[in-house]
């Protein structure tokens, strides 16, 4: 390769409006490594987060900038900036949602079953959470690897480029909508994994106390709460077998709805 083509092909790759490209497309995809399951976990370094954005960025500049003519002007470039910013907040938060469930599962049959008194840090989000949230977001974890959601994600992130280009301007109405649906869906989510076991609990409590009226005698909260465990146990290692299923659908309808709430405006 002679001297002039290779500076002619290094002029190419870092001309201005390849450089501004990059920044676009990390600034898209930036949110990800923040909100999204596994990408954001606190288990990944954040200088190993920072390096694999950057390569993400690197290798989607050259399909994202295909074609597009990228202003350099400085205001135009900060309002690229924020639309992207927007853009990749909304494709994670929608995302992130099916872990958040999982998270409002644990937390809910953590509250009833008693596990909620001896609350630990969960290494995968940082926060105090019980015992069963911390399983289920571990189970999530490895649910969401096997299955190949990572793929999933990046496939539908990259998705976004062809849908709302980085010259383009996505439809607010569509994507505020698509979140608020997606954050709805939280609330859906956590109790259809938690029914199973807030329903056994909730029975356990019905007989004991139809037992403490039988027999005032008997110390409900000293046989009760022991029992509460080991039953609230038993159905949440009952129901893990059906979350993988679960998890997997609810991976790809997220994705689809974050791909659907982006439309060009």
């Amino acid at each position: 390769m002679s001297q002039a083509t290779l500076n002619g092909l290094l002029n190419s790759v870092l001309s201005t409006g390849k450089i501004v490209g990059f920044f676009l497309v990390l600034a898209r995809i930036g949110p990800l490594f923040v909100l999204a399951p596994l990408f954001s976990s606190k288990m990944l370094p954040r200088q190993v987060r920072a390096i694999v954005a950057i390569a993400l960025a690197i290798g989607l500049t050259g399909v994202a900038t295909n074609g597009q003519r990228i202003s350099t002007e400085p205001l135009v470039v900060v309002a690229l900036l924020a639309k992207e910013m927007l853009i990749g907040l909304g494709f994670a938060l929608i995302v992130g949602t099916v872990f958040w469930g999982l998270q409002m599962a644990g937390s809910l049959t953590d509250a009833s079953a008693g596990f909620s008194f001896g609350s630990m840090i969960d290494p995968i989000n940082g926060n105090q959470g019980g015992v069963v949230t911390q399983l289920y977001g571990l189970v999530g974890l490895i649910t969401f690897i096997a299955i190949g959601g990572d793929a999933w994600m990046l496939r539908g992130l990259a998705r976004t480029f062809d849908l709302v280009p980085l010259t383009r301007t996505p439809q607010i109405n569509s994507l505020v909508a698509g979140t608020v649906q997606a954050f709805g869906s939280i609330y859906i989510s956590g109790i259809e994994v938690a029914a199973p076991a807030l329903l056994a609990i909730l029975i356990t409590d019905v007989a004991f106390g139809m037992v403490s009226r039988a027999m005032p005698q008997l110390n409900v909260f000293a046989v009760g709460f022991p029992m509460k465990i080991g039953i609230g146990l038993l159905v949440v290692a009952a129901s893990m077998p059906f979350i993988g299923g679960w998890l997997s659908d609810q991976i790809t309808t997220s994705v689809g709805t974050a791909l659907q709430a982006l439309r060009i405006g």
